[in-house]
């Protein structure tokens, strides 16, 4: 073999490697910080995220009603509230369209797509 033909062959595998790799990186709930409730505009953790730390009584601008998927990322501890109650009126108004547990994701729920408008933290659901 010819080292132009070798270093071609090369190439051609580390491409094809690199590739590979890359599109097996799997997107999605882990990109949610620790520490924080997440929330997508499309299923399976696709689209758009929004993320807070605290409570947040009036979901804005492209998340608001437009919420698919979901990842409860917040900190466990003694006195601290990490559940996360979903509701769909502003200011924890209306109906509590999900309740994710510490750490659980959910990455399409029929009764809660599309309705988010606000969340709090609590000692539980």
């Amino acid at each position: 073999m010819t080292t132009s033909r070798f270093l071609t062959s090369v190439a051609a595998a580390f491409l094809v490697l690199t590739g590979s790799l890359a599109a097996a990186a799997p997107a999605g709930a882990v990109d949610c910080p620790s520490g924080q409730f997440c929330a997508w505009e499309h299923a399976d953790y696709q689209g758009q995220r929004a993320n807070w730390q605290g409570d947040d009584g009036w979901w804005e601008g492209y998340i608001a009603d437009n919420d698919s998927s979901w990842a409860n990322h917040g900190i466990v501890g003694p006195g601290i509230p990490a559940h996360v109650q979903i509701f769909d009126g502003a200011w924890q108004g209306g109906d509590m369209t999900l309740c994710l547990a510490p750490g659980q994701e959910v990455s399409w729920n029929g009764v809660a797509n599309d309705r988010g408008d606000s969340h709090r933290w609590a000692h539980g659901c």
